[in-house]
């Protein structure tokens, strides 16, 4: 569906411990202080998420639903386990697979996350995994990545984006995108130091515990990671300093966490790795970055543009807060972005969203924003609205009567459209919700789906419009 002409583009459930997983805290356990920082919190989010776009860019992503969802689900049940002091609600933890056979993983601040292929291929269990994920959670969590561009001197500064993609994304890959910011940088911020590494280490560790996993785990994959160095030895080694005596102080960490039948080998991750195996081999990361064959499918098949593929991700179970300025707050799926326009956000799960023709347009999910009317109700005004959709998707048809909602605490408006995707040539439904704010003007929210998936995602529609607050005394022109 094309957006209107006009527009351009916390997570609240708890994961369950196993039911025979049992942790305890012990008294002695750490006190892990963030360092400082002269960023705020919006500007992670903002960095990080510039950042992931040109890691997109530059890295092959391994767009295995299958592999991509399990790594969600273990990255996941870590986040819901930070310590409160360390929870960032505007921080979104995604996980991705990149199809390379290097041994490596990084994160960029608020919350991006990627893993290479070969580290999942080097785990021997889902601990293991799971330790990875958590020491680079932990660097997010803590902000590592602000707080070391924040050290820069102001001749180095440059910008920011480029500080910090250079400060995390280790080796070729970091390179390439820290050239492509104002300065390059050297060396100095293409790793952690000690410091940063000893604290994602412990609070890694403890995010674990939490999590019902064994933090020796995490010790034995840093084992496992340099037994398979080899010459100059890994990657994520190569970009994440070793300190003195990890093994030996993540083990004594453990000792203060007492974790009774952690959670370790997983049907799951026996059919990952099972499937990983069946693919064929990945490349390195500097063939890829030579060869300039970045963006691939599910077993190596490059493709030009991942959004005409139509490989969609489904949507997360896990919902997640947008704050919309002073205006809305709505919940969300944890695996959609968010791209915003001048009076509307849209969120959206990857691969469903994109330009065609010039226009923005989204095959999957939810477009919420506020159009001025001087209709005397609100029927007329969501009548008004449609048309102006109609506008830019002209097999844009009403296939039910409106119903009366409850949106925000008032009445809405619900009714059901149909249309033709302009992207895959496929009949997609479109749910429509609108309510009037006080000034006379119309917020609405479209969820769009192909109509063979609707059932699925009005679920989705439902319980992110019966999340919505909304605040009459807005004063922003941001929407």
């Amino acid at each position: 569906m094309r957006t209107l002409q006009h527009h351009s583009t916390t997570r609240a459930t708890a994961t369950i411990v196993a039911l025979f997983t049992s942790v305890s805290l012990v008294f002695g356990q750490t006190k892990i202080v963030a360092p400082e920082n002269k960023y705020s919190v919006q500007e992670d989010v903002k960095a990080g998420r510039e950042a992931a776009g040109q890691v997109q860019e530059q890295l092959p992503m391994l767009r295995d639903n299958a592999v991509d969802d399990y790594v969600e689900r273990v990255g996941d049940r870590l986040v819901e386990s930070i310590p409160s002091e360390f929870q960032h609600s505007q921080f979104r933890y995604t996980f991705d697979v990149v199809n390379v056979s290097d041994i490596n993983a990084f994160a960029l601040p608020g919350g991006p996350m990627y893993v290479n292929r070969d580290m999942l291929e080097a785990a021997r269990n889902e601990g293991e995994v799971a330790g990875v994920l958590a020491h680079e959670i932990s660097h997010v969590a803590l902000r590592h990545g602000t707080a070391q561009a924040g050290k820069a001197t102001p001749y180095q500064v440059g910008s920011i984006l480029g500080q910090i993609a250079g400060a995390i994304v280790g080796g070729v890959a970091g390179q390439a995108i820290s050239l492509g910011s104002q300065f390059g940088f050297g060396t100095a911020f293409l790793k952690y130091g000690r410091e940063y590494e000893r604290q994602a280490d412990l609070l890694g560790a403890q995010i674990m515990a939490r999590a019902g996993y064994d933090p020796r785990d995490m010790a034995n994959m840093f084992q496992t990671i340099q037994s398979k160095s080899g010459n100059g030895g890994p990657e994520w080694l190569s970009s994440h300093p070793n300190p003195s005596n990890r093994y030996q102080a993540i083990n004594r960490e453990a000792e203060q966490l007492r974790v009774s039948n952690p959670l370790r080998n997983t049907q799951e991750f026996a059919q990952v790795k099972s499937r990983l195996q069946r693919m064929a081999p990945a490349p390195t990361t500097e063939q890829v970055m030579r060869s300039g064959n970045r963006r691939t499918t599910s077993g190596g098949r490059r493709t030009t543009d991942d959004y005409r593929v139509g490989q969609v991700d489904p949507p997360s179970g896990r919902f997640e807060t947008f704050d919309g300025g002073n205006l809305f707050r709505i919940a969300v799926p944890s695996n959609w972005v968010d791209l915003q326009g001048n009076n509307s956000v849209t969120f959206a799960p990857r691969g469903g969203y994109g330009d065609y023709g010039g226009q923005s347009v989204f095959t999957h999910g939810l477009q919420v924003g506020v159009e001025g009317s001087n209709a005397r109700n609100l029927q007329t005004a969501t009548n008004q609205l449609i048309r102006g959709l109609a506008q830019s998707n002209p097999q844009l048809r009403q296939s039910s009567d409106f119903s009366n909602v409850s949106i925000g605490g008032r009445q809405g408006l619900a009714t059901v459209l149909t249309n033709v995707s302009d992207v895959t040539g496929q009949p997609e439904r479109i749910a429509l919700f609108t309510t009037q704010m006080r000034d006379g003007s119309l917020f609405f929210v479209v969820g769009v789906s192909p109509s063979r998936e609707f059932s699925t995602y009005r679920q989705i529609f439902s319980r992110s419009v019966q999340s919505l607050q909304l605040n009459d005394n807005y004063r922003s022109s941001r929407y």
